[in-house]
């Protein structure tokens, strides 16, 4: 028979302490709390609120949360419990009113809700350090409320905090947070600060965003967070086409020795770097889009975000890709990505059955249909002839996490990220792999470099490429090259 250690000695005293204890009001409260968090029930339910009230940084967060308790629920039920065979309390000094209904028959050691309280909200603090001390009352007393209603010792309840905490550093650790793959802030570049907005005017697109209900105020957005700068709304039958708008907010912007504004999508943001870069004007861009790609991947997530840094003037220089038909035209500017072969007929079907069932599934029905009507195509690639279901080119070098697509960490790098899927055994494996995960370069078999510039030829008559989301067609040969530190976006910058 084994002699009870000091601590065991320790954790059982501090157990009758606080059962014999009246906490005020807790009689009420805990007893509720202690249920509600049974299965992660609590925790799930504050994870689908805030996916679907909150922005893009809340779903973050949500996701990273439930990832954190899921890796700590497994680690207790699998390795925890099973190794240390803990009898739960006697309940004889415990007041029947605080006791369960139900009581739990697994062992004792570690605490299950404790740690998925705490792995929850560490994930979340990870993300968010406000959100997670918001949350963190909320987790401490689902916590203390196993050893108040007598089912966990103290030390049953540390331990699994502590395995909780745990369990998120580790998902962090597979998982990098945002300010772990944060752009860098260079090369830094100079731009106006203007207080308000008072200065910026900006061309906000009403069509961008798939969304359900009525479109919103795209103009009480703006004002909303740079009330003094100058808005004009395109996109719908009242107002101006978005190339015209563009052209005279970037004059007036000049003029007045302000910046550019612009509220959309990536479409529209490319439009509006194209004028930007030809004017030499700051841009300052306001996610507005579905995807937003470019805003994103720059560090701007939120219109406040984009605002500060549109005040106090803190701005990067970040390159600009183009493709052109010869060397004596303009050609277009991409900011994210081109591809040609199977992924523009992608797009042109996802994007005509995206507002009526959602992107993702819009994109599974269009991989379907490009699976079985496309065929490869024949084209010279830096004079190579190559037989390609789909030639993707990115506007700076995009990382990985593992096998998986994160973005671009390096908006300034000078190189074109070149990927081919080429025609062969398993091509329409290789295309459903790249199309369902969302992205052309997640298949898992591809060509790739990181070049300069890049030569393609023999295309057919009317080929369709696609770039930043937009659908076009061509002719020839094609030169793709970069504009390196071509354009001023306003961002927050590192303390």
């Amino acid at each position: 028979m084994r002699t009870p250690t000091l601590l065991t000695h320790l954790d059982r005293w501090a157990f009758d302490r606080i059962a014999t204890r009246e906490w005020p009001g807790a009689q009420r409260v805990l007893p509720k709390l202690t249920r509600s968090a049974n299965h992660g029930l609590l925790w799930f339910g504050v994870a689908a609120g805030a996916a679907a009230l909150g922005g893009r940084p809340a779903r973050r967060a949500a996701v990273r949360g439930i990832a954190s308790l899921a890796v700590a629920s497994a680690t207790v039920n699998t390795l925890g419990k099973r190794s240390v065979r803990r009898a739960r309390p006697l309940l004889d000094v415990v007041p029947a009113m605080r006791r369960l209904q139900r009581q739990p028959f697994t062992s004792s050691f570690p605490s299950g809700h404790a740690a998925s309280a705490a792995a929850f909200v560490t994930g979340v603090a990870f993300e968010n350090k406000w959100w997670g001390l918001a949350l963190a009352p909320v987790a401490a007393s689902v916590a203390f409320s196993r050893v108040y209603t007598g089912v966990h010792y103290p030390g049953d309840v540390v331990a699994g905090a502590a395995l909780g905490v745990g369990a998120a550093f580790a998902v962090r650790g597979f998982a990098p947070t945002r300010a772990q793959l944060a752009p860098p802030a260079r090369p830094r570049a100079e731009a106006p600060a203007l207080p308000g907005g008072r200065g910026l005017f900006v061309v906000a697109n009403a069509g961008s965003g798939q969304r359900s209900g009525p479109r919103p105020d795209r103009a009480s957005e703006v004002l909303g967070v740079l009330p003094h700068a100058e808005v004009v709304v395109c996109g719908d039958p009242d107002g101006p086409p978005l190339d015209k708008a563009l052209e005279e907010a970037a004059e007036q912007a000049k003029a007045r020795g302000g910046a550019l504004g612009v509220l959309g999508g990536d479409g529209t943001v490319n439009a509006a770097a194209t004028v930007a870069v030809r004017h030499g004007l700051p841009l300052a861009v306001l996610p507005g889009g579905t995807l937003n790609h470019f805003a994103y991947d720059l560090g701007i997530e939120t219109y406040a975000e984009a605002a500060r840094a549109v005040e106090t003037g803190e701005a990067v220089a970040v390159d600009v890709a183009r493709f052109r038909a010869g060397p004596h035209q303009e050609g277009q500017h991409f900011l994210n990505t081109f591809s040609i072969g199977a992924y523009p007929e992608l797009v042109r079907i996802r994007e005509r059955w995206a507002h009526r069932i959602g992107a993702w599934p819009a994109g599974v029905l269009a991989a379907w249909e490009v699976l079985r009507t496309a065929a490869p195509l024949d084209v010279e690639i830096n004079g190579e002839r190559r037989s390609v279901w789909l030639l993707f080119v990115g506007n700076c070098q995009y990382r990985s996490l593992g096998t998986a697509p994160v973005r671009r960490h390096d908006l300034a790098d000078g190189v074109l990220d070149v990927r081919v899927v080429h025609g062969g055994r398993l091509a329409r494996t290789r295309l459903l792999a790249a199309a369902l995960l969302g992205t052309p370069r997640s298949s898992p078999v591809l060509g790739e470099a990181r070049l300069p510039r890049l030569r393609i030829g023999s295309l057919p008559d009317d080929v369709p490429l696609a770039f930043d989301g937009e659908v076009t067609t061509v002719n020839g040969e094609l030169a793709l090259e970069k504009k390196n530190e071509a354009l001023t976006v306003y961002r927050l910058l590192p303390a």
